[in-house]
């Protein structure tokens, strides 16, 4: 199915967003979260090179008006990317914290959403749109690899990997993106991008992200010592 994902948002949106980064940022420095840290900054370097690199230079589904595509797209591909994997790496950690994990970017996200809209009237207008028909199939497919590597590896009888958390993770952290913006009138109110989005787009690496984030701390911890 090929629809259209599309943003309509004050500039002023982006100078928020900014400055709760960087709150986030050292938040998490703070409670030496360095792990999750360097996750997300990846993370925002790889959405980078999709978001630019493919969507918007190789195949040209990403349009955008108001704002330079190479600047905007990476202030887009950091934020995203970097709360995103922050999000999933800590809520992996299993900490006993989930609830203030998730309640921090979504505050972040309708708390800025909102304002910008309340007071970015003097502000630049950035509208942005992206189909999807020419890639959600392979991103289809990427997720069908990961859950099936999955699945055998429990039928298996190996260690079980709980299933249904990772969709809960990786269904929940995007919804929540797609509602925050459904909710602050910045997308506009079609059901293909919170339900088709919420579906594939983040969930599509979550089963990926729960081995590397395995490998990772057995070897490391949070703070980056290393595990005698």
């Amino acid at each position: 199915m090929d629809f259209t994902v599309a943003r309509t948002f004050s500039s002023l949106y982006i100078i928020l967003d900014i400055v709760w980064l960087l709150f986030y940022a050292v938040l998490l420095l703070y409670l030496k979260r360095r792990m999750a840290i360097i996750a997300g900054l990846i993370a925002g370097v790889v959405y980078f090179l999709i978001d630019y690199g493919i969507f918007y230079q190789l195949l040209g589904t990403r349009h955008i008006e108001g704002a330079d595509p190479f600047w905007f797209l990476l202030w887009l591909s950091m934020s995203y990317g970097f709360t995103n994997l922050t999000w999933i790496w800590l809520l992996f950690d299993r900490d006993g914290h989930a609830v203030e994990w998730s309640l921090l970017p979504i505050l972040g996200w309708v708390s800025i959403g909102q304002l910008s809209q309340s007071f970015g009237s003097g502000f630049g207008e950035i509208s942005i749109s992206r189909g999807t028909g020419s890639y959600h199939g392979v991103m289809a497919l990427i997720l069908c690899i990961g859950y099936l590597i999955v699945i055998i590896n429990n039928l298996k009888g190996k260690e079980k990997i709980n299933i249904l958390r990772l969709l809960a993770i990786g269904i929940g952290v995007q919804f929540a993106w797609e509602a925050s913006l459904l909710i602050c009138g910045i997308r506009p109110a079609n059901w293909q991008p919170i339900v088709i989005n919420s579906l594939i787009e983040t969930n599509l690496g979550i089963t990926y992200f729960y081995f590397i984030h395995k490998y990772v701390t057995r070897r490391w911890e949070e703070d980056l010592s290393v595990i005698s």
